[in-house]
């Protein structure tokens, strides 16, 4: 990867089409000579160190900071590479299938009085853990039995095997699949029966 990203900096290859006719412009920008694409060797070394800082999980004002670039820059491109990984993600997305962990959990800062499902003004977020596979999660309005089981009909597979809480919101899952529940007043594992996946993730 370094090698090709080297080629890309030197101009001896072009980032866009791989061409390996370039020419440098007077303004110090390269032009391939095949595809007529023009590139700035500073513009493509920041975006490559940018795109490192984003790998790492590095928040973007510090590697606006460590990198010596402006805030909202590095921001907007963090932003983009969020888009097109979701948009990635969104056309390559195939319904999860088998045993399948689902859950829903409460976000945001400290707040007073109650907490979980009695909380007000968290983020509601549901999950689907495929068990030694890929996991769904989505952004939720409200955690009602309608809302939780069209997110699993839309996104996993009818007839798999599904691991809930005892929440009442799950109750109407047995007539999509098979149906098992841990009661968490109790214990937080039976066996096979648990959600401690999904719940780590």
């Amino acid at each position: 990867m370094k090698e090709i990203i080297y080629k890309y900096i030197e101009g001896r290859e072009c980032p866009c089409c791989g061409g390996t006719h370039l020419y440098q412009m007077s303004d110090n920008r390269f032009k391939c000579k095949n595809c007529l694409y023009k590139y700035s060797f500073k513009k493509l070394r920041d975006d490559f160190n940018v795109l490192h800082y984003f790998s790492l999980e590095i928040p973007a004002n510090k590697a606006a900071r460590d990198l010596d670039m402006n805030y909202k820059t590095v921001r907007s491109r963090y932003m983009q590479y969020r888009r097109e990984i979701y948009t990635y993600l969104h056309q390559e997305f195939n319904k999860l299938s088998g045993e399948i962990e689902c859950d829903e959990s409460y976000f945001g800062g400290r707040r007073k009085g109650n907490r979980g499902r009695g909380a007000a003004g968290k983020i509601k977020v549901f999950g689907m853990l495929e068990r030694q596979g890929r996991i769904f999660t989505t952004i939720v309005d409200n955690v009602t039995a309608e809302t939780l089981l069209n997110e699993i009909k839309s996104n996993s597979e009818k007839g798999s095997v599904f691991y809930t809480d005892k929440f009442r919101s799950y109750k109407s899952l047995k007539f999509y699949g098979k149906h098992l529940t841990i009661d968490h007043n109790k214990y937080f594992k039976n066996g096979r029966r648990h959600i401690n996946g999904l719940e780590g993730f």
